[in-house]
């Protein structure tokens, strides 16, 4: 499906949005609780609303604007100003008690479960435990069955006894081979399970900061040519970019060049000198 532009009657993306959801910026902060809470008025949402878009479009990676009213209002302000000072704040944010224990819950939700293993000794006696409820409940369920049905509840029961014969055979081929290669298996599981607790670690380092550094990273990729002197056209009341690979961009591309230059090369400036900062 062709991706649209915005109408020009609609309400804008904000800067501020793009620098929540992409740049992880935040508005937890300002000079003074009451222009904070001023600037909250001017966008439309509670101090309440805010944190949990700021949550969500961080740590999630995706753009939460949903309720935010009044945007367009703000796009007179000089954007480079309110990424600048954004920015500086974002930073006091990221090392809060409350952005912390956000983040480490998260890393904690997404902690992968070890696969476990059962060794052989626990094998046999759970296959064999498995057997005998299997013919028990069979047992059960041909005392009930009606009479036309008898004969094949028998030989359904009598399948069910010689599989528990099987799982309690000391020679099951089955048993021998799994015991034989348990060794291999084991060093296997263990290793795929090592693997997995070092990817969830790389994509949540213990240090936030780092997490904060690949989303600042991924911010710099999306925007580094943004063509901010495109052309637009309009048909039927939409604007579409005159380019067809301009079209074809990311949902982040297109929000950096609403944004505007002014405004995507101070979010860039800050990002590379936080990013350096970021040990």
């Amino acid at each position: 499906m062709k991706h649209h532009y915005i109408r020009q009657s609609a309400i804008h993306i904000l800067l501020i949005s793009l620098i929540l959801s992409i740049l992880g910026m935040s508005m937890m902060a300002f000079k003074t609780d009451q222009l904070y809470l001023d600037f909250l008025k001017q966008l439309g949402i509670t101090k309440a609303e805010a944190n949990e878009k700021i949550t969500n479009s961080f740590l999630g990676g995706s753009l939460d604007y949903y309720g935010v009213r009044n945007l367009k209002n703000i796009l007179s302000n000089d954007r480079a100003a309110i990424v600048t000072e954004l920015s500086v704040y974002a930073k006091q944010y990221a090392n809060s008690p409350e952005y912390i224990k956000e983040y480490l819950a998260l890393k904690e939700n997404n902690k992968p479960e070890p696969t476990k293993v059962e060794t052989p000794e626990e094998l046999r006696s759970n296959t064999i435990k498995r057997a005998r409820e299997a013919v028990q409940e069979m047992e059960e369920s041909l005392k009930k069955a009606p009479a036309d049905m008898k004969s094949i509840f028998e030989k359904t029961l009598e399948a069910a006894k010689q599989n528990l014969k099987d799982a309690e055979d000391p020679n099951n081929k089955y048993m021998k081979s799994y015991s034989q290669n348990f060794a291999t298996l084991e060093k296997q599981v263990k290793q795929s399970n090592e693997s997995m607790l070092q990817s969830w670690e790389a994509k949540y380092p213990t240090n936030h900061l780092a997490f904060i550094k690949v989303r600042l990273q991924e911010f710099l990729s999306a925007t580094k040519d943004i063509d901010f002197s495109a052309e637009l056209t309009e048909r039927k009341g939409i604007k579409y970019f005159v380019n067809p690979a301009y079209e074809r961009k990311d949902n982040r591309w297109k929000m950096a060049f609403r944004a505007g230059k002014l405004a995507v090369e101070a979010a860039r400036a800050f990002a590379e000198q936080w990013i350096n900062e970021i040990k």
